[in-house]
């Protein structure tokens, strides 16, 4: 194996690293952000509700 081979395999391993951490913090945000997002439709839905005449 030469230099450029092994160079190349770890920056393989540490994009998948990377890659994990991305995806980790990614599945521990949805569930706030779905609550925001579905928080954030309701209020628009009473908000134009209430300014419709």
């Amino acid at each position: 194996m030469t230099q450029k081979d092994v160079v190349t395999i770890l920056a393989i391993i540490g994009a998948l690293v990377v890659l994990g951490l991305v995806l980790r913090v990614t599945f521990a945000l949805i569930g706030p952000l779905l609550i925001l997002a579905l928080g954030y439709v309701a209020y628009k839905m009473i908000q134009n509700k209430g300014g419709t005449r």
